[in-house]
């Protein structure tokens, strides 16, 4: 009796209870919230979760793809209608959770799919109405309307830890119908803890224009757009500047006409690009030259990095793994990468997805539930949907 009330002790103390959870690997650690509300309030706390993380690492897990159709998203009156068969915002699962959360029936009431990031999903209909909804919490909150009208536009979403809530950012971009020779660019940014847009002018040293009816790649709180004539744009919102930096992709060799291109994040926290074509793919990490400032876009007009050739692929080396993949060798390409990781990537090769480990050189096709063979491959972009693999305390601060 006496060492079982010791045990008892023990793991009502919060220290030696924090020493004790620090130790159980990811697998098991999320499952524990279960024992009782002190364990779910340990393991679930922000002070908690930063030394959990600083040793294990994030991991994810995947619930399936969204699908946006650039042909009904933002179109013009005169554009092309959805038709009442297709949903607005289709969802192939790969899971039972994916499969849950097509069964309640909230994605009938987003609109079209926009981004998503740590589990947020941002949607609407440009260029007024948006949505954010957090699937773990099941919340939906509406935006308030815009108020600037960007007839073409693309999006940005920050989503953020602040205490115990989620907080997140949107931010929308205006781009040129008309290719002009600008230096600035209009931007509007909502944000949860205020409950407000606000517009700002963002400039840059160089003449430059966004890709239309695109979404940000966000890494450490950094926006990376992509431009037009091969640049990226780079805005981080923290520095409380207005500048924008401009800098320049890189040119593959194998992939030197590509026509596909994505950015992704790495395992250490640094920008990924990949292209592709019909021939196969190549990956970029962007680095810190030596002797770089904290942030290397601190400075719009003398940036210290460099693009390092990470990864390259060629498909035909898929091929021989998969045969059967060789008669949509036109239709393969890069899809996208898995978050927060430096060795995997998603390929598209006709309306089947495979998972590519570039370390091992294996290869799976991912199994999903809908109707992939009626997706307008061409004129859509397919996203995975992500949820951290760790339950977070707070909710979306609305």
């Amino acid at each position: 009796m006496k060492r079982n009330s010791a045990y008892a002790a023990a793991l009502n103390c919060d220290d030696i209870l924090h020493e004790i959870l620090i130790r159980i690997p990811p697998s098991t650690i999320s499952k524990l919230i279960v024992v009782s509300k002190k364990w779910l309030h340990v393991i679930c706390s922000p002070s908690f979760r930063r030394f959990y993380l600083r040793q294990w690492g994030q991991s994810y897990r995947l619930l399936g793809f969204f699908v946006c159709n650039f042909l009904y998203l933002g179109r013009p009156r005169d554009g092309y209608r959805r038709p009442r068969w297709e949903p607005a915002l289709p969802f192939l699962s790969t899971c039972k959770e994916g499969d849950d959360l097509k069964l309640t029936g909230i994605l009938k009431h987003l609109g079209y799919f926009i981004d998503s990031s740590k589990g947020i999903i941002l949607s609407g209909f440009h260029p007024k109405t948006y949505y954010v909804y957090d699937t773990v919490s099941k919340q939906k909150c509406q935006l308030p309307e815009p108020q600037q009208f960007y007839k073409v536009l693309c999006m940005a979403l920050i989503v953020e830890e602040y205490l115990d809530d989620i907080c997140y950012k949107v931010i929308r971009a205006r781009c040129e119908c008309k290719l002009k020779e600008r230096n600035t660019v209009s931007i509007e940014t909502y944000s949860s803890k205020t409950g407000k847009w606000k517009q700002s002018t963002l400039m840059c040293s160089t003449t430059f224009a966004l890709r239309p009816r695109t979404a940000a790649m966000v890494v450490g709180g950094v926006v990376h757009w992509f431009a037009m004539w091969g640049k990226l744009a780079i805005y981080d919102p923290r520095l409380g500047d207005r500048y924008i930096a401009l800098i320049k992709l890189p040119t593959g060799v194998l992939s030197h006409e590509h026509e596909e291109s994505v950015l992704g994040e790495s395992s250490d926290g640094l920008l990924l690009y990949g292209q592709s074509n019909n021939l196969g793919l190549e990956i970029w990490i962007l680095e810190k030259e030596s002797g770089a400032n904290s942030s290397i876009y601190s400075n719009c007009t003398h940036l210290k990095y460099k693009w390092v050739l990470r990864w390259r692929l060629n498909f035909k080396a898929l091929w021989k793994q998969m045969p059967s993949l060789s008669t949509h060798s036109k239709e393969t390409q890069i899809l996208s990468f898995l978050p927060q990781n430096s060795t995997s990537i998603f390929i598209k090769s006709g309306w089947n997805i495979l998972l590519y480990d570039l370390e091992t050189k294996t290869v799976e096709i991912v199994n999903y539930q809908g109707r992939g063979g009626s997706i307008s491959w061409e004129s859509s972009k397919v996203v995975p949907y992500f949820l951290p693999a760790w339950p977070h305390f707070g909710v979306v601060r609305t």
